[in-house]
């Protein structure tokens, strides 16, 4: 694709999955995240043109503006979105697919300092939320969510959606979007395993009361069948009562 073609792909994914979007003209001048992916887009070609220097210092220019660290070495596909913007880091060997979205202070960092790719790939569609880091080169599939503030260190299979610190999934597929104009953030449907962990306890705990209660009941209930019957055999004649006390 063109520079103009990547950027306008950029522009229409903000007007296409941020409702706060109203206006084109609104949208160009006030979004420090398409401020910051411009800006990548143009240091980028001068990376690849052997620019590297001036590469540099149009990515640490569009830093100082926007609050969003680039490298121009780094991969974006089209339609990238990083929405609020402040504090999201994209390290030099990232990759970067189609469609992606990414919420304020995302990083895609490493873990290593050897050269080579030593940041993590995201597949298309994905989705990371608030605060959430991924380190290292892992891969995070097509389609899958991150929660916010997770850390991500293992690669993340395509639709899963992953939470807390290390990540783990909590969910290996999801119903495909209601709406087939619009990328599905659904970033506040994210599952809850605490919550339902805590639920079946709780269920659990009222079964068990439950049947402690019926018990307890039955239990009462035969101790004054005996009562009774001890009490009827003590007036037959020929019974001594005291031995059914």
């Amino acid at each position: 694709m063109s520079l103009f073609a990547l950027i306008r792909s950029d522009f229409t994914a903000i007007r296409g999955r941020d409702p706060a979007a109203r206006g084109k003209i609104e949208t160009a001048l006030t979004y420090p995240g398409l401020h910051a992916i411009v800006a990548y887009r143009l240091a980028h070609g001068l990376w690849q043109s052997g620019w590297r220097g001036t590469a540099r210092v149009v990515s640490y220019l569009a830093r100082m503006v926007t609050g969003i660290d680039i490298h121009p070495g780094a991969k974006i596909g089209p339609g990238f979105f990083i929405d609020h913007g402040a504090g999201v880091v994209i390290g030099e060997t990232a990759e970067v697919g189609r469609d992606v979205t990414l919420y304020h202070g995302v990083t895609l960092g490493g873990v290593s300092w050897s050269p080579g790719k030593r940041h993590p790939t995201l597949g298309d569609g994905v989705m990371v939320g608030a605060g959430a880091k991924i380190l290292g080169p892992i891969l995070v599939g097509g389609g899958a969510r991150v929660g916010a503030n997770s850390v991500v260190v293992e690669p993340v299979p395509a639709g899963a959606t992953v939470v807390g610190i290390p990540a783990r999934i909590v969910q290996a597929e999801r119903p495909p979007s209601g709406d087939p104009f619009r990328v599905d953030l659904n970033h506040h449907l994210m599952p809850d395993p605490v919550g339902r962990t805590l639920a079946r306890l709780a269920d659990r705990i009222a079964f068990l009361e439950a049947r402690l209660a019926a018990r307890d009941e039955a239990l009462a209930k035969h101790a004054d069948q005996c009562v009774a019957r001890t009490r009827m055999a003590g007036q037959r004649p020929g019974l001594r009562p005291d031995l059914f006390n």
